[in-house]
């Protein structure tokens, strides 16, 4: 079943940066490359194995504990681990010890903990700024008018580093829903990186999922977070 599974996941994969490559072609926006970050929330420790050994070098997961438990067997494995889901301030000094990036910044209070347990393991924790670009109220984030003061508000914390910003789209069964809110979330990065604020760069724009990342993709994104579709099969 494993050799199995390995076969199905390899196939995926290539398909999937097929789509991205060709996304990228697309795009008049000039990424030189599209970070492809795996969510692994649904599966095990066994095919987050799998994906290391087909060259998979990052993995995105959305709840501590379960990240926790899958990390311990796979500690001989050379990954990067992002965090996507909703960081609740009481976990922060262990989200900070094992993720490499945070992508679902979006409170003063959260980044202020966050550097606070990054100062303490001397650590410089890279963030992302999540803005809720739908407008969605069940959805975190920030609304677009609140970010560049947020981000001035929290950019002379010394442990943590605001690399960009990342948006979770709603549910459509047209992608092409999505197109205006991923312009709208660049468009935003553009003003940010024009504002020059210090300690905060855009070099992420984290959005498109399984259902919209090529349509994210042509709007400007240099990373995705895909799930289903590196998994269907198996």
């Amino acid at each position: 079943m494993e050799t199995n599974n390995y076969k199905i996941i390899e196939r995926n994969l290539s398909e999937l940066q097929e789509r991205i490559e060709s996304a990228c072609s697309r795009s008049i926006y000039n990424q030189e490359s599209v970070e492809l970050v795996i969510s692994t929330k649904y599966v095990d420790a066994d095919v987050i194995r799998i994906l290391s050994e087909l060259g998979v070098p990052c993995i995105g997961e959305n709840q501590l504990q379960a990240t926790e438990r899958k990390k311990e067997g796979l500690n001989d494995l050379d990954l990067r681990w992002h965090m996507f889901g909703h960081l609740q301030r009481n976990k922060v000094k262990k989200a900070v010890s094992i993720f490499d990036l945070i992508h679902s910044v979006e409170s003063v209070t959260l980044a202020k903990e966050i550097n606070k347990e990054s100062e303490k393991l001397g650590k410089n924790t890279r963030i992302l700024v999540e803005v809720n670009i739908s407008g969605e109220e069940t959805k975190y984030g920030l609304s677009p008018e609140e970010t560049i003061p947020f981000l001035c508000e929290i950019n002379n914390l010394e442990s943590i580093k605001v690399e960009g910003l990342m948006t979770m789209m709603p549910i459509v069964d047209d992608p092409e829903t999505c197109r205006p809110m991923f312009k709208e979330l660049r468009e935003l990065s553009e003003r940010i990186r024009d504002e020059n604020i210090q300690n905060v760069e855009m070099n992420i724009l984290s959005m498109g999922m399984t259902q919209d990342f090529e349509v994210a993709i042509e709007e400007g994104a240099n990373l995705v977070r895909i799930g289903s579709a590196v998994f269907e099969g198996i």
